[in-house]
């Protein structure tokens, strides 16, 4: 005889899909990142951001009661891949795209996200990503037009360098920070007396860090990827330099403090985001992330979880799953920490996709990063 519910359970299984989360249709994003390669450091933090972030969101009713759906996908730190990816992208109809963080993959990959009008986040720090009038990409860190003038401004008046010697990675990254660091130093005076270009992923740094040395500099300004800056800091300190040796974001990011050592030690670095700043909701965003992934993230890590929240707070201000109508209202945005408690830190965004908000220069003590200072935002009156 065939088993039929009574009415008990027919009630019970009613009652508990009553319960059950209803969602609406889903926001899918994409997050084309750097899992392997040069990358791999800067892409596995960003993910993991984003991830976080989404696990947040989800769990306190998606965003307009639309959950977020996720993919993960790895460029290779691979421009023609990243490309590749995203056309995948476009293919799936996602609403939004996460990275790639590799200047030179997102300037490329950003052609299909344009064509297709599919809001683009980036990590990437290459002044000219937002200087082709594409009203799709976004960053979620400086442009190097932004940072460059903090640090330079830091070693004017407070290392009072008249000279520098530069070690920078021969890529898209690398290449723009050079002409945006060149542009900030020019005003105050500082020359560069030793110009040396290195290859990403370069092992030996021995020739650099010699002619650097011998060029007399008053300081040693190193832009690399997060390997090869570890290896930059040890050969440096390998051969002896007691100059100071000065960076951006990278030179002192959480990764480059592990492989580094203790010769990641006394180097000082204009930062646009790090976790061991002095603001509650970094300090508690930190602790959530360890306890997800059992390590420290870095900058990147930041980028990839307070990006996520810039686009659930612009959605929110439309109202509606719109993905022209979001891009509009990301140009021009303001976002307090206070109303948005996810962006941790008040950030605007102006008409090119780049943002403003408060920075840090900092130096390594002891295996970690300390705060020298807070900066204003550039905007800041």
């Amino acid at each position: 005889m065939a088993f039929r519910p009574t009415h008990w359970l027919a009630a019970a299984a009613a009652a508990l899909a009553l319960q059950a989360p209803t969602w609406a249709q889903p926001i899918k994003i994409a997050n084309i990142v750097e899992l392997s390669g040069a990358g791999a450091t800067s892409g596995t933090n960003f993910r993991d951001g984003v991830l976080l972030a989404v696990k947040e969101i989800n769990a306190a009713g998606g965003i307009l009661g639309h959950k977020i759906e996720t993919t993960t996908a790895d460029t290779q730190s691979n421009p023609g891949v990243a490309k590749g990816l995203a056309q995948k992208a476009v293919d799936d109809d996602v609403f939004a795209v996460f990275g790639p963080v590799f200047s030179g993959s997102i300037m490329v990959s950003m052609a299909e996200t344009r064509r297709a009008g599919i809001p683009n986040f980036t990590g990437g720090e290459a002044a000219a990503i937002t200087k082709q009038g594409n009203p799709y990409i976004f960053r979620t860190s400086f442009t190097q037009d932004a940072a460059m003038p903090k640090i330079a401004r830091y070693m004017a008046d407070g290392l009072k360098v008249k000279s520098i010697a530069l070690i920078y990675v021969n890529n898209d990254y690398g290449k723009g920070g050079r002409e945006s660091l060149m542009k900030a130093l020019q005003p105050l005076g500082i020359k560069v007396v030793a110009d040396v270009s290195t290859e990403q992923n370069q092992l030996d740094f021995s020739a650099a860090v010699l002619k650097a040395k011998q060029s007399n500099a008053d300081a040693i300004f190193v832009y690399l990827n997060e390997d090869e800056s570890a290896r930059a800091l040890r050969e440096l300190r390998k051969q002896g330099v007691t100059k100071p040796i000065v960076g951006e974001t990278t030179l002192v990011g959480q990764k480059v403090i592990e492989l580094a050592g203790e010769a990641a030690n006394g180097a000082v670095a204009h930062v646009g985001l790090t976790v061991d700043a002095p603001i509650p909701a970094m300090r508690a965003f930190r602790a959530r992330f360890e306890k997800e992934y059992r390590y420290t993230p870095d900058h990147n890590g930041i980028k990839g979880y307070t990006g996520i929240y810039v686009l659930k707070a612009a959605i929110e201000k439309v109202g509606k799953l719109d993905r022209k109508a979001v891009a509009q209202a990301m140009h021009g945005l303001k976002l307090s920490a206070a109303k948005d408690p996810g962006v941790i830190m008040d950030v605007a965004f102006d008409n090119n996709g780049d943002l403003d908000r408060e920075s840090f220069l900092v130096e390594v003590r002891g295996g970690k990063q300390v705060i020298k200072e807070i900066l204003p935002p550039l905007g800041a009156k």
